[in-house]
């Protein structure tokens, strides 16, 4: 009565980015707070995504905008039936502009109308996106954030949003333009999703093409956890064995809070 299943997403991608999808278990090793664990679950398929964007409006971008929303148009080429969307737009404030729907349409009608100004608030965003992925239907649920720059003008901090990252089970993806942001990496590599650098606004497009192939793509692994109920951050580790000539890159949700009850 005192076990639980624990599910850690992972994605696999070879040197380029491109999903690797055609892995068998027995190259999996899965480990919590150092000790191995057997896997109990196990399951690689595509399905529809729950996905916000978080888009930054600041006045850095001033002359990123129209790029930047035509390379989402990437994004939409993909979409597969159940798949949902909402928008956070941030400048000054962080604001959800457009709840979820199905509708590629209802976002775009957002997006034409923005005109860059202000300071970045990501912070703020990355909270207002968290709350809003509470009503998501899919099991896969994942932030992407486009943004130019660091925060500078949230009212919550970095300590205060990774916590609340930990504990809502999102995958955050971001592409960050002309720079890597610290904060971006941080919350990419602790929620299993990862960061793409634009160095140019040409280069957008296929950047966003192949995280839509990643957020969709994915192995699940589960396995039964005897750390119920004890209020504690547990770290997870995913190992896969290497094969002669090929370079894996992999990435998976680093640990999970289980609940104090």
């Amino acid at each position: 009565m005192d076990v639980k299943v624990v599910l850690v997403p992972v994605s696999v991608t070879d040197a380029l980015d491109r999903p690797i999808t055609a892995l068998p278990v027995e190259r999996f090793r899965l480990l919590e707070d150092g000790v191995e664990q057997k896997i109990a679950f196990f399951s690689h398929e595509e399905g529809p995504v729950s996905l916000g964007f978080l888009f930054d409006s600041s006045g850095s971008m001033k002359n990123r905008i129209a790029s930047s929303v035509d390379a989402l148009k990437q994004f939409f080429r993909t979409s597969i039936p159940g798949d949902e969307y909402f928008l956070v737009r941030f400048s000054d404030e962080a604001h959800l502009v457009r709840g979820f729907t199905p509708e590629p349409a209802d976002i775009f009608g957002q997006l034409v109308v923005v005109q860059p100004s202000g300071w970045t608030a990501l912070l703020d965003a990355v909270v207002v996106g968290i709350n809003e992925m509470r009503s998501a239907k899919n099991p896969r649920r994942a932030l992407l954030i486009l943004s130019d720059g660091g925060d500078n003008n949230s009212r919550f901090n970095e300590a205060e949003v990774r916590s609340r990252v930990v504990e809502a089970d999102v995958r955050i993806y971001a592409i960050g333009i002309m720079h890597r942001p610290r904060l971006l990496q941080q919350l990419a590599e602790e929620t299993g999703g990862k960061v793409l650098i634009a160095q140019n606004l040409t280069q957008l497009p296929d950047i966003v093409e192949k995280l839509s192939e990643e957020i969709r793509s994915q192995y699940v692994l589960g396995y039964n956890s005897s750390s119920t109920n004890d209020g504690k951050y547990h770290k997870v580790r995913v190992e896969i064995t290497p094969s002669p000539g090929t370079q894996l890159r992999t990435s998976w949700r680093r640990g999970y809070f289980s609940r104090d009850e």
